[in-house]
């Protein structure tokens, strides 16, 4: 991978492509039915399990269908999605290791797993070709905005930089809205005042819409004010990343420290999050704290903050905020293991035992 790519100038690259990407042509409103739809489905065949599942597993599953399906256009085969998950998951969880490229090291299987996920990836773009030669008319996908943009230099991205772009776009959005759909879930479902309220907004919505209409639209998406905020408060109880890492371009003075020019800093997000001078009970979830209130800049930095922040975050709301809405509405979580043990490590809170639960279907 370029790293040159992904910061400096590069990272600056990558952020307007990705960030073009994500609001030419409207792509979010578009898939909003094919999300709705992956969403129905696998909510709706984890119900019928007869034992329980490993619910923050199934939430990643969705969550990785769900980036595939929007970066392609179309749904893909599920054998090749499940491999690609696999190569994924490999590689994810290497991430943070010491890079000895030796058999028996953790890295040495990043690398293998890197390979192989690059050769999947090149599989279905070539499939994705081979539709778009067939079919000109057929649905937009991501990808279609991306091979359409040109770099600085005027010219269109090669294949390896498309691949780039994937795999960003697949860590961000699988790690983000399974994560954040997991912890909202279990935090509903621990709080039923909480629970009833979002589900009488969901229930209004439904109510509001036109019997003609078959499934949820952005519109909707946009009236579901309290569910945001369940989301927002999500965030900042379950941040998904342990820190920001940044370098100081200059020599900077900072309340009472000085930082010299090129030093590594890292912005602890959580610290912030927890601030009781911010956040009042910082251990309580409240999605009411965000009734009329909208912290100050670098205090709510779930995405990350100034040039570098997610380009990523309204999809990552987008498909959290269909999940909520389909689940809310129709099923209910009983966990095996209610208040277990959550895991930090490497990098972000993940129920160490995977959230073992049954999804029951309430009508």
């Amino acid at each position: 991978m370029p790293s040159d790519y992904i910061s400096g100038s590069g990272h600056k690259q990558f952020y307007r492509l990705t960030t073009s990407s994500l609001t030419r042509n409207k792509p979010l409103s578009l898939h909003v039915g094919s999300v709705e739809e992956i969403v129905t489905y696998a909510l709706e065949e984890c119900s019928k399990m007869k034992e329980p599942i490993l619910f923050f597993h199934e939430m990643n599953k969705i969550a990785f269908k769900v980036i595939m399906t929007m970066f392609l256009g179309y749904a893909t085969d599920d054998t090749v999605i499940a491999s690609m998950e696999k190569s994924y998951t490999d590689l994810f969880s290497g991430l943070f290791c010491t890079p000895i490229n030796i058999p028996g090291f953790a890295y040495h299987k990043v690398v293998k797993a890197r390979k192989k996920q690059v050769k999947e990836i090149q599989g279905v773009l070539g499939e994705k070709r081979e539709r778009k030669r067939n079919d000109p008319n057929s649905k937009i996908g991501l990808i279609d905005v991306i091979r359409e943009a040109e770099d600085s230099k005027g010219e269109k991205l090669d294949e390896e930089y498309i691949i780039i772009i994937l795999v960003m776009f697949l860590i961000a959005g699988r790690e983000t809205s399974g994560r954040t759909a997991t912890w909202a879930t279990i935090y509903l479902h621990h709080h039923p005042h909480v629970l009833q309220k979002a589900k009488e907004e969901q229930e209004k919505i439904m109510k509001r819409r036109p019997s003609s209409q078959k499934g949820l639209t952005l519109s909707e998406i946009k009236q579901m004010k309290y569910l945001s905020k369940v989301i927002d408060e999500t965030l900042r109880r379950r941040t998904n990343v342990f820190a920001l890492f940044r370098e100081a371009k200059n020599d900077t003075h900072l309340n009472g420290y000085f930082i010299p020019k090129g030093w590594k800093v890292l912005v602890w997000q959580s610290a912030v999050h927890m601030d009781s001078e911010i956040y009042p009970n910082p251990k309580e979830f409240l999605p009411s704290r965000w009734d009329g209130f909208k912290p100050k800049v670098g205090a709510f930095l779930p995405f990350g903050a100034g040039s570098s922040t997610c380009p990523g975050a309204d999809l990552a709301k987008l498909v959290i905020s269909i999940f909520l809405h389909c689940f809310t509405l129709n099923y209910k979580l009983e966990q095996l293991n209610p208040g277990g043990p959550v895991n930090y490590l490497p990098c972000s809170p993940d129920p160490a035992d995977n959230c073992p639960a049954r999804i029951i279907k309430i009508h």
